[in-house]
């Protein structure tokens, strides 16, 4: 018997039509998508009781003027500030770390009501924000070690992403919530219509996808 080389099978194609409605579907999708980006990029969940307010201490000014605005309008009681060293070629006012360049920039910003503490984190080359996250976590457990939630101030579409590795430090003993600043270069909802905006989405959106996927840390232990 000979041995069988090839087979006919029946192949099932979509007529002009079918195509043309699996075009307008996918073009729906797409477009679903793009509207729906920065805000599944940029959440504002905050948690519930939240008294601490941790912010990103890379944020640009317009972003902390934004920080000190929620801090005070959102009843919180203290502020830690996040961030390790500032390099030499972007150091601006003699900040050694963006914690401590954020806290005197919340305080200049007339954030004095409340206590605005610094946690700097040590130089690192990468994943500089779980670094900062359990730098974070460390002063919590040694300075309120009965804290239940905080919340998280990140720059828009970075936030899900930020939000997700303090989770990942945290470890599901402190619920954190998330709140996102509003970006000064774009418009949020046509976040498309810019370079920055395009660029920002795009980077943030594949950023969280390698998060999720390939960022398996060590115990924050």
């Amino acid at each position: 018997m000979k041995p069988v080389l090839f087979r006919r099978r029946h192949v099932w194609l979509p007529t002009f039509w079918g195509a043309l409605l699996l075009l307008a579907l996918t073009a729906a999708m797409a477009a679903g998508l793009a509207f729906s980006a920065y805000r599944l990029l940029a959440p504002q969940s905050p948690a519930a009781g939240a008294r601490t307010l941790v912010v990103e201490g890379w944020l640009d000014i317009v972003e902390l003027r934004q920080a000190a605005a929620t801090a005070r309008s959102g009843g919180y009681e203290r502020v830690l500030t996040s961030g390790g060293p500032i390099e030499p070629s972007m150091d601006v006012g003699g900040w050694q770390t963006f914690a401590s360049r954020a806290a005197a920039q919340l305080r200049a910003e007339g954030l004095t009501a409340i206590p605005v503490i610094a946690v700097p984190a040590p130089a690192t080359v990468q994943e500089r924000s779980y670094l900062s996250a359990l730098m974070v976590r460390a002063w919590v457990k040694q300075n309120d070690p009965t804290l239940a939630s905080l919340d998280l101030y990140s720059a828009g579409v970075h936030a899900r992403r930020s939000w997700l590795v303090y989770r990942m430090a945290f470890g599901g003993s402190v619920e954190v919530g998330v709140l996102a600043a509003r970006p000064p270069e774009y418009e949020p909802q046509r976040w498309w219509a810019t370079s920055a905006g395009a660029k920002a989405v795009v980077g943030e959106t594949v950023g969280l996808a390698w998060t999720a996927c390939c960022f398996w840390p060590a115990s924050p232990e």
